[in-house]
């Protein structure tokens, strides 16, 4: 009886602790799913970077404003040549403004409207419906960025955004089109369109708006003086430094999490088979 007891208990694990084959198993899995999980989301960083527009300073409604489109190169084996910004036709820009950028020729296309605007008391008729940038030389080389400002306005009082469908071309001939627009979930799409975000309406912006022209046009050129004093080679460079940077941690953070939990699990393998 007691010999029997001994050798069934000599071949079975002791009641709610797993036998070491199954240990062994489990501490594959955890290694192998932590790494898995940081190269997932390692690889998922590049990919979150789109071409994007964020004002200089407040775009507010009825007003004024400076944007820039910041364009990412997310090819390792191509430059970004040509960037094609299209306006949005249900709140037509009356007045559009590219800022020159060294190498790069500018086109604004102008189109009719299907239903005349009102500017500062005077009927519009036609409005810019693109920007067109095209690289002299390289282009936005793979690992660098490159931002376009615009000045625009009058910006739409009864708008809370406006969306502005982009096209990436590469020197490969490959073009990327950023044109979904955001999902009603408030979810991101896969290739999400620039949405430039309207705050609210100032009291200075609200009489650019309503004045007659002549004042109309003294507060245009009191705006672009001061987005001329703000577009400055610093905040670019200030930008691409803290997006660099961010992204390296990122990365380092993920990584070293994910060795922190393989440790763990493999320390914790060592110390179980020691008491076994």
């Amino acid at each position: 009886m007691h010999a029997s007891y001994d050798e069934t208990y000599a071949h079975t694990a002791p009641t709610g602790r797993p036998s070491a084959p199954a240990r062994r198993r489990g501490t594959r899995l955890a290694v192998l799913g932590a790494l898995a999980a940081s190269g997932v989301l390692v690889l998922a960083g590049p990919a979150a970077a789109h071409v994007s527009v964020a004002p200089q300073g407040a775009a507010a409604k009825g007003g004024y404003a400076t944007v820039n489109f910041k364009v990412p190169n997310e090819r390792d084996d191509a430059s970004t040549v040509k960037l094609e910004v299209n306006l949005p036709t249900d709140h037509p820009l009356a007045s559009v403004q590219p800022q020159p950028v060294p190498g790069w020729t500018v086109k604004v296309t102008q189109a009719k409207l299907d239903k005349p605007i009102e500017v500062h008391g005077e009927k519009v008729t036609e409005a810019p419906s693109k920007i067109t940038w095209t690289a002299e030389g390289k282009g936005v080389e793979p690992g660098q960025f490159q931002q376009f400002p615009l000045s625009l306005g009058p910006l739409p009082e009864d708008a809370d955004q406006l969306v502005f469908k982009a096209l990436q071309t590469y020197s490969n001939k490959e073009v990327v089109r950023w044109i979904e627009e955001p999902k009603s979930d408030g979810s991101e799409p896969d290739d999400p369109a620039p949405v430039l975000a309207l705050s609210a309406a100032a009291d200075d912006a609200h009489g650019a708006a309503g004045g007659t022209a002549s004042s109309g046009t003294d507060a245009k050129d009191k705006s672009d003086g001061a987005h001329d004093k703000t577009a400055t080679a610093s905040s670019d460079s200030d930008s691409g430094s803290s997006d660099t940077t961010a992204r390296v941690l990122a990365v380092v953070g993920i990584v070293v999490g994910a060795a922190g939990v393989a440790f763990g699990v493999l320390a914790g393998r060592r110390r179980t088979a020691t008491t076994d």
